[in-house]
């Protein structure tokens, strides 16, 4: 008798469990993001939240927990009810770098979340203030090399790929440049246009803007080819150096334990809103088969080094669903 209740008990658990996921969702659910509003990942937050709301029909909230390298925002998700209505929009540095840097850090990207869908892979642009009197990149190490200690750049904050992509530039030209971080890349930006820092390395929908805008200039792009945001700007390979190739991504998150079924109500929002010509298809995304990286470095060629040096995790065995790709190739409206 008590195991028939004990079955019956768990046929009931099972039946609400389905049931439940299959209405959700019921309610709105929050975007938490770990740093500050008007930065790329704000931007490809609002560029995505709309569409989404449309596919899932409840409203999208985007909630801004900016701190410590977006580990604020990732300590918020994690402690999260498991129910897929608490989501994280997290960036390279947040899910691989920070676990890599800190021996202490709250969360593990592995342990303590579950993946939904890796939505970018946005090289990265080198950019100088228009002051800086060059235009191109060996232009630029030549002006750099004569001014040791004289140039600053500024990053996102510390530990950051805003932050890494410099490192690694310094390293492959042997330059002497001072780092200067900033609590996220909406300030960090703001001073290069100023003039208080004079080069920066920023993700291409961004950096494409303001380029366009003749607010800052752009030397070369990250990625393996051209971006056709920036089509007349040479890749660092078509510059001179061979050995530098970075990639970043986004993806979005909930917290480890959210019922399968949810998972994958969410994961496949995301293809049916970004699938070319159908529901609320989003002009300049794409299927990737294959995802172009270096062996176990998350941030692809040039970063094999860096990545085996501080042992970044391999995001993309994490990835376990369909995904697609906003890839970089956009430019999207301002907010």
């Amino acid at each position: 008798m008590k195991w028939i209740l004990q079955w019956w008990l768990a046929f009931l658990a099972c039946a609400c469990s389905t049931l439940w996921a299959a209405d959700f969702p019921t309610k709105p659910i929050r975007i938490v993001m770990g740093f500050p509003a008007g930065g790329p990942l704000d931007q490809h937050a609002r560029l995505l939240s709309d569409r989404l709301q449309q596919v899932l029909g409840q409203p999208i909230l985007i909630d801004y927990k900016p701190g410590a390298g977006g580990t604020v925002g990732a300590q918020e998700v994690m402690k999260a009810p498991a129910d897929g209505y608490t989501l994280m929009l997290a960036n390279t540095g947040v899910m691989v770098i920070n676990p890599a840097l800190y021996t202490r850090l709250p969360y593990q990207t592995l342990r303590d979340f579950t993946p939904i869908a890796r939505t970018a892979m946005q090289p990265l642009a080198l950019l100088v203030n228009p002051q800086v009197p060059v235009t191109t990149l060996p232009q630029f190490i030549d002006y750099a090399r004569a001014r040791p200690g004289q140039i600053n750049y500024g990053s996102a904050g510390n530990g950051g790929i805003s932050h890494l992509v410099p490192e690694m530039f310094k390293t492959a030209t042997g330059l002497f440049m001072v780092h200067i971080p900033y609590r996220g890349s909406a300030p960090a930006f703001t001073d290069l246009m100023a003039g208080q820092v004079q080069f920066m390395a920023e993700s291409v929908p961004q950096a494409s803007v303001y380029h366009k805008q003749g607010k800052v200039r752009a030397l070369a792009v990250t990625g393996r080819e051209r971006s056709p945001a920036l089509p007349d700007i040479p890749t660092v390979s078509e510059a001179g150096l061979k050995a530098l190739e970075v990639v970043g991504f986004y993806g979005f998150l909930a917290p480890a334990g959210t019922p399968a079924d949810v998972v994958n109500t969410l994961s496949q929002a995301f293809r049916t809103h970004g699938e070319p010509g159908g529901g609320s298809g989003l002009s300049g995304c794409s299927r990737f088969s294959s995802l172009p990286h270096a062996g176990n470095a998350a941030l692809g060629r040039g970063g094999e080094a860096v990545g085996g040096a501080v042992g970044l995790i391999d995001f993309y065995a994490l990835t376990k669903f369909p995904v697609i790709i906003c890839d970089g190739h956009y430019s999207p409206r301002m907010p």
